[in-house]
């Protein structure tokens, strides 16, 4: 009996070694697709990978260019920078907790985590020269191949002799799914711990959830609820040559003009500037956009009403802001150059 008990425990402790890592108090249990499920192996991979300029046509640029670790996985300029040092046209979102999301990217346009990581690759402003897709993935892909270590973790990974840029892109999906934040002050407030929070971020709470303009779309427990918005932001850039149009780019449709996705607050303070054109410096202009009722224009979303808040009020809610900085990615580094594949 004490041998099948032994066995037991390490087939369970195997099984186990396969479940996906625990979300951080606060946050839901994260889905998984089928057709891609997680595997310790699959997201060391994604990890490798999202760290590695040679994904890039000409070696400069990785994933973490534009998604900084040390930023919550996001940039620190308005505007990301590119192969040839190229700016691109928004600010690169934070990745903590994008495998929560129904729909990637600022205009939503990717419908998953694997299909965005394929976006960068093909684009001429981020990793690639080739103007066509299908091109600027082979020629990633082949690039790849070339080096006989990521022959070998895919062929492990996957199970086949080859491997294409859908490989690559469940790979990436897989590590980044593992990228949470949550256990934040606020989380733990709200689950007992009065001291978690300060005075003046329970004031700030207060007001976070007691105005509609917060709450209607920054809602817990990610603080977004992923439907694109149109908060005036840019609005000016109507009159430019060639304004940013939003989701209305892939739609077509004018009335989706300047609509974005809603992006989440947690670990806010950590990632400026901030909305999608990276016009935004700090949290307290952030508050003042909001307090004015966004920037108006005749797409403006009507759950935007001036606010009227008091000085006092604006730095409370500032403060609240800054209790969603959670836990869950610290612990990822870059790899060391030993551990990239040769």
């Amino acid at each position: 009996m004490g041998g099948a008990g032994v066995c037991g425990g390490l087939a369970l402790s195997a099984a186990m070694a396969e479940r996906p890592p625990a979300p951080p108090l606060g946050l839901p249990l994260a889905p998984w697709p089928k057709n891609n499920p997680y595997s310790p192996a699959k997201a060391a991979l994604g990890r490798l990978l999202f760290f590695d300029t040679r994904l890039s046509s000409d070696g400069t640029v990785a994933c973490a260019s534009c998604h900084d670790p040390r930023r919550a996985f996001s940039d620190r300029t308005a505007l990301s920078e590119g192969i040839g040092k190229q700016k691109g046209v928004r600010n690169a979102m934070a990745i903590i907790n994008r495998g929560y999301g129904r729909r990637q990217l600022w205009d939503s346009r990717a419908a998953s985590l694997e299909e965005q990581v394929k976006a960068p690759l093909a684009d001429t402003k981020e990793m690639t020269t080739a103007d066509d897709p299908a091109e600027a993935h082979r020629l990633c892909i082949d690039r790849l191949r070339q080096i006989p270590g990521y022959r070998e973790r895919f062929r492990k990974v996957f199970g086949a002799p080859d491997f294409t840029v859908e490989h690559v892109g469940k790979a990436i999906a897989t590590f980044e799914r593992t990228i949470y934040s949550g256990n934040s002050p606020y989380d733990r407030y709200r689950t007992g711990d009065v001291a978690a929070m300060t005075p003046a971020q329970v004031r700030g709470m207060e007001l976070f959830f007691g105005k509609p303009s917060c709450m209607a779309c920054h809602n817990p427990p990610l603080f977004t609820d992923e439907i694109p918005a149109n908060t005036g932001v840019g609005s000016e850039s109507r009159k430019k040559a060639k304004p940013d149009l939003g989701v209305a780019e892939i739609t077509g449709n004018e009335w989706d003009r300047g609509f974005f996705r809603t992006p989440t607050l947690r670990d806010v303070a950590l990632t400026a500037p901030y909305m999608h054109d990276g016009s935004v410096k700090t949290l307290e202009e952030a508050v003042e956009h909001y307090d004015r009722g966004g920037g108006r224009n005749p797409r403006l979303d009507d759950r935007l009403q001036p606010l009227h808040l008091t000085k006092q009020e604006k730095k409370d809610l500032v403060s609240f802001l800054k209790a969603l900085s959670g836990e869950g990615w610290q612990h990822i580094r870059p790899p060391a150059a030993a551990e990239m594949p040769r």
